[in-house]
């Protein structure tokens, strides 16, 4: 079976890279792998796998999809996975190799907000029930002074004078393909194309303050640890009007005391005593739902499976079916033997013909046996 690959770790990139960051990452790459410019052998795979990545990784939704099921969450959306592959968008590699000299990606507009990671602990029966849960987070908000403009109250920005308001320079310069348009953001603005010449006195001319944010966030029944829920527009506002990040919130489900967990399915270790395997009895076991009576039945050997079906954990993507709940039946010996007890298994090893060692008896009981 192959391993699947880590788009993350294809672009070089960690999990909670910015939009930014991703992209910034596949230009750099693009433009080192490109079959036109890199004539190495595998180039082209590597760039293709490259790109594939991107595909994902720059789209929200499949993104988010990515993050919580991997590329089996996909399905045949897989961002490029199999036939056809290829850029979403003409302009990718343009803008991979001439700095966004197609379209001006954005130039002109605020820089969007930073996306954030709030690390969430829930117990396992949250986990495989689904809950809500309020978080509470610091954040960079709009200013409401200004609005988020950055300008003093009754003042208004005004147009860059290095780029005319463009938010962005061109320069002209000879590359493989010829004569290209260089665009690139401008210095002077960052890009925005206004300067704030009157500072709102709140935000001093960031368009932000930092303050208190609470949300209510839906976890699914069947969630499971590390997983991440991506909320769109609920991160850090940009600068100056910029528009929001996303919210990352990671899940980190606490062990259970008694049950394990292995994807959708449950285990449970039961003690029983030697008498109660030979002859069978009823224990109370620990489920999701309460404890529960399971019949243990005579001649119960170790290791025994006993599986109570659909009392597991429910599967994210198959609309709320349960995995099983595996009872192991563990037949524990006793280490001291109390006089009367030795007597009794005696008594049995003997009837069945079973030779047993006299090691744990006594002195008096050993002198006893001898005189007969």
């Amino acid at each position: 079976m192959a391993t699947e690959r880590d788009l993350y770790a294809v672009l070089g990139v960690a999990r909670d890279a910015s939009d930014a960051d991703i992209k910034r990452a596949f230009r750099k790459l693009a433009q080192q792998t490109h079959p036109d410019v890199n004539a190495e052998a595998g180039a082209d795979v590597r760039f293709k796998e490259i790109n594939e990545a991107y595909q994902v990784l720059s789209d929200p939704q499949r993104r988010q999809t990515y993050d919580m099921f991997g590329s089996a969450g996909l399905g045949g959306d897989g961002g490029g996975f199999g036939a056809g592959a290829g850029f979403g968008n003409f302009s990718d590699i343009f803008d991979a190799f001439f700095g966004g000299a197609q379209t001006g990606t954005r130039r002109g507009h605020p820089a969007a907000g930073v996306d954030l990671r709030y690390d969430l602990r829930i117990t396992l029966e949250e986990a495989v029930r689904g809950t809500d849960k309020e978080i509470e987070f610091p954040v960079l908000g709009r200013c409401e002074t200004c609005s988020g403009s950055g300008a003093k109250p009754g003042s208004q920005p005004v147009a860059c004078d290095q780029c005319g308001g463009r938010g962005e320079i061109r320069t002209t310069r000879r590359t493989m393909l010829g004569q290209m348009v260089n665009v690139t953001a401008c210095p002077k603005c960052h890009g925005e194309g206004k300067l704030i010449t009157e500072p709102c006195e709140t935000c001093h001319g960031d368009g932000r303050t930092e303050r208190r944010k609470t949300l209510r966030v839906n976890i699914p029944a069947g969630i499971d640890e590390g997983h991440q829920i991506r909320l769109s527009n609920e991160g850090e506002v940009g600068p100056r009007g910029g528009a929001p990040g996303s919210l990352y919130v990671a899940v980190h489900v606490a062990a259970h005391p008694t049950l394990r967990r292995e994807g959708t399915e449950l285990a449970y270790d039961a003690d029983v005593s030697i008498v109660q395997a030979a002859l069978g009895t009823r224990i109370s076991i620990p489920t999701i739902e309460g404890d529960e009576e399971i019949e243990i039945k005579a001649g119960t050997q170790p290791g025994t499976e006993i599986r109570l079906r659909g009392r597991g954990v429910p599967h994210l993507r198959r609309g709320g079916s349960r995995g099983d709940l595996h009872v192991f039946v563990n037949v524990v010996v006793p280490a001291k033997l109390s006089k009367r007890q030795r007597e009794l298994l005696t008594d049995y090893a003997s009837e069945s013909g079973e030779a047993v060692s006299t090691a744990g008896a006594g002195i008096f009981d050993k002198v006893r046996d001898a005189l007969g």
